[in-house]
């Protein structure tokens, strides 16, 4: 079996362009998956249901799975982007 590779990534985005959707409630898609890769910094990732938070960094991408209800906080200066998957990722 191949390793999955994304069929979308979002640009960039650093603590002053961080889309609002991203900061509030939102989720993926039903058989969307999502990684969130930090390429420089911290961001806190929290997740709604089950409640848990996490804190990535270029060493710890986060998973999203799909319909998981999350939103991210950047940790003072971060850069990161989304990685979008239809089967599950590699981490």
């Amino acid at each position: 079996m191949t390793e999955a590779l994304p069929y979308r990534s979002t640009p960039v985005f650093d603590q002053d362009t961080l889309p609002a959707a991203l900061r509030t409630r939102h989720n993926t898609k039903a058989g969307v998956w999502g990684v969130i890769r930090v390429l420089e910094g911290e961001l806190k990732l929290t997740y709604l249901a089950p409640p848990s938070e996490l804190l990535l960094t270029p060493a710890t991408p986060g998973l999203i799975e799909p319909q998981q209800p999350h939103f991210v906080t950047p940790m003072g200066k971060v850069a990161m982007r989304v990685d979008f998957y239809d089967q599950p990722p590699p981490c």
